[in-house]
């Protein structure tokens, strides 16, 4: 993880997919897309039925993801086919207390180890009870993402930015996830603190879509997080990403990342679409 995703990388662009949207082979070939385009991670989002931290566009995701009968399990097995296909950024899976469960924590950590897994983000499990599963990680060298947000105490901000691993990632705004046209002021002052509180990067996420967004990130974050943005492009070419010959709908979501994000001197890594 550290090896791609550090403060001397520039600003780390780190895109979500949800994986099984709108299919399995799509989604091996979106991670190579979004690698080529210059990411520094993938978050890779487990279809879930009672998904809290996702606004309309990724639920819907997951309903089509879940049609296709994707689970945690074929998910993490996805992921050596993804490295099978020359995708070598770390590949942090995104989901629910419940399919982690439901899979058994032996059983995940087994499978992630086999398929090459690198990170691991779960939004509603709270800090004051994921001492055990971050010992696990700990144990099983995949970083454990913690999430804070602006309404986050200074003392837990820093009891959680002392336990963190890989990165800190630092919601916008309230609510769930989704587009969202400005940033509320809160957010430097926000941001200024987890600075302060760690010396890990620091991640942006929850409603970025646009090049003057991460701009004004610059001064304040290592890095930007963009999901609904990309996946509602996904969603209009589902049909072509489903079809044998997807070509052209991923070239068309290339040309979207080049409009729409920073250009490739900009972000980390090497874009070579």
């Amino acid at each position: 993880m550290n090896e791609y995703v550090n403060k001397e990388r520039g600003m780390m662009f780190i895109p979500f997919i949800t994986t099984g949207d709108p299919n399995a082979e799509a989604t091996v070939d979106l991670a190579s897309v979004l690698q080529d385009f210059g990411a520094s991670a993938l978050e890779l989002g487990i279809p879930y039925s009672d998904p809290l931290a996702d606004g309309p566009v990724i639920q819907w995701a997951s309903r089509r993801a879940l049609e296709n009968h994707m689970t945690l399990l074929k998910a993490l097995r996805l992921v050596k086919r993804m490295r099978e296909s020359g995708v070598k950024i770390p590949v942090i899976i995104f989901t629910y207390v419940n399919p982690l469960l439901q899979l058994g924590t032996e059983t995940f950590f087994h499978e992630a180890k086999e398929n090459g897994v690198d990170g691991l983000l779960v939004p509603d499990l709270p800090f004051e009870e994921s001492h055990e599963l971050s010992e696990q990680c700990r144990v099983h060298q995949i970083s454990l993402i913690s999430l804070v947000a602006p309404t986050t105490s200074d003392q837990r901000l820093t009891a959680i930015c002392q336990a963190a691993q890989g990165f800190i990632y630092c919601v916008s705004s309230l609510g769930v996830t989704g587009v969202r046209s400005h940033f509320h002021p809160d957010i430097f002052p926000f941001l200024e603190r987890v600075r302060a509180a760690s010396s890990l990067p620091i991640a942006v996420g929850f409603g970025i879509s646009s090049r003057a967004q991460v701009d004004e990130l610059r001064n304040y974050a290592d890095g930007f997080i963009v999901g609904s943005a990309i996946v509602s492009q996904i969603e209009k070419r589902a049909d072509g990403l489903r079809s044998e010959n997807r070509k052209e709908a991923l070239d068309e979501i290339k040309h979207y990342l080049q409009d729409t994000l920073p250009a490739a001197e900009q972000v980390a890594g090497r874009r070579t679409v």
